[in-house]
């Protein structure tokens, strides 16, 4: 079997997480769950599947230092930083041109730095197993569905077509072949496709040979991929800095979904086998630690009269205490506090837009 390499995209700015969540500390950054930062989970749930040297972390230029001193088993060269903000596509695509350089048969397991994922075994059971599948069939691309557990608006779908039945004995999951990727939708097609069993959830966990993603974005993304190529050629060079900086900034922008799976005919989506959160905003605290018997989700010193419905967290023993409040998100930090109706959370991203209009760049 070939070498399966990972690549964890790292670029994401969390900003539903503020005031917890800053540039220099995004959510990936952060200990939400557990004594592991999100980040450092997602490379310790690969274990012994995929070796450090194997393992590239994408994120931006700004977050390779930061991340460099989370993850010190990691080598520099590890770490790739990029110059701008330029969505998905581009960031696999320069992960997948460099791998290729170095191994021209590498599997790649795709992954974002950000989601929680249990348990640990089956999740390296499912990567194995897809690995596996693109080593039989080397221009399938293998993506994870989530089953649903309610009609969510906040996740992209996966529309599934005819089941794929394979006679293998590390089958552990039904497999089948994509119909459609779908948008994040609006509540009532969320409803709709919750309700038709047909749709899953949108990991964005993706495995697949480097050489079929690069063959598929030359297809159907050529300016991206001749660019993407311009950089990998520098890359142990003097020059591979000013080439990212050039060639990577000219990139028009895509996600991933938009600049190939929609287009490629020969996609396949295992129903996942493993827990799955994308841990989006305050909201999930309540599904990660639960609640207690008044509806609460309580992660740091807290004294409540007549409150129902909240999540709260605090650090560092300062105490919060609430009276008299209904679905609220409070969340202290030591410099800056957030008090929020449930109801209103996406709107968290709104408060970061203001503070920059605002000039009140400290608390970005």
């Amino acid at each position: 079997m070939s070498m399966l390499h990972a690549v964890i995209m790292a670029g994401g700015s969390g900003t539903r997480f503020w005031p917890e969540s800053r540039a220099a500390r995004p959510k990936q950054l952060l200990k939400l769950l557990g004594e592991q930062t999100m980040l450092q989970a997602t490379v310790s749930r690969l274990g012994e599947l995929i070796s450090p040297e194997r393992t590239m972390i994408v994120t931006n230029r700004a977050m390779v230092g930061p991340i460099a001193a989370q993850l010190p088993d990691l080598p520099a060269e590890a770490i790739v930083g990029e110059p701008c903000k330029r969505d998905t596509a581009p960031c696999i695509g320069l992960a997948a041109a460099m791998i290729f350089r170095s191994d021209e048969d590498a599997t790649m397991a795709v992954m974002p730095a950000d989601h929680v994922i249990s348990p640990v075994q089956t999740f390296q059971a499912a990567i194995e197993s897809a690995a596996l599948l693109v080593e039989a069939q080397p221009r399938t691309i293998v993506t994870f569905g989530i089953r649903p557990s309610y009609a969510a608006e906040s996740f992209g779908y996966i529309e599934r077509g005819e089941r794929i039945d394979v006679d293998e004995p590390t089958q552990q999951s039904p497999r089948f072949r994509v119909r459609m990727f779908r948008e994040k939708p609006t509540a009532e097609v969320a409803q709709e496709y919750f309700a038709s069993g047909n749709f899953y959830w949108n990991s964005g966990i993706f495995v697949w040979k480097a050489r079929t993603i690069l063959e598929a974005l030359a297809k159907f993304e050529p300016e991206m991929h001749a660019r993407l190529q311009a950089i990998a050629a520098t890359m142990q060079s003097d020059q591979f800095a000013d080439t990212l900086q050039r060639e990577f900034t000219a990139i028009q922008g895509k996600s991933i979904d938009y600049a190939v799976m929609e287009h490629y005919d020969d996609v396949t989506v295992i129903e996942s086998p493993f827990e799955w959160d994308d841990v989006g905003s305050w909201l999930s605290l309540a599904r990660m630690y639960g609640v207690d018997d008044k509806g609460n989700t309580i992660v740091g010193n807290h004294l409540g009269f007549d409150t129902r419905g909240c999540i709260v967290r605090g650090d560092d023993g300062h105490l919060i205490v609430t009276v008299g409040l209904d679905d609220c998100i409070v969340v202290h930090t030591p410099d800056a506090t957030l008090v929020a109706r449930k109801q209103d959370e996406e709107s968290i991203r709104k408060v970061v837009q203001m503070l920059k209009e605002n000039g009140m760049d400290v608390y970005l």
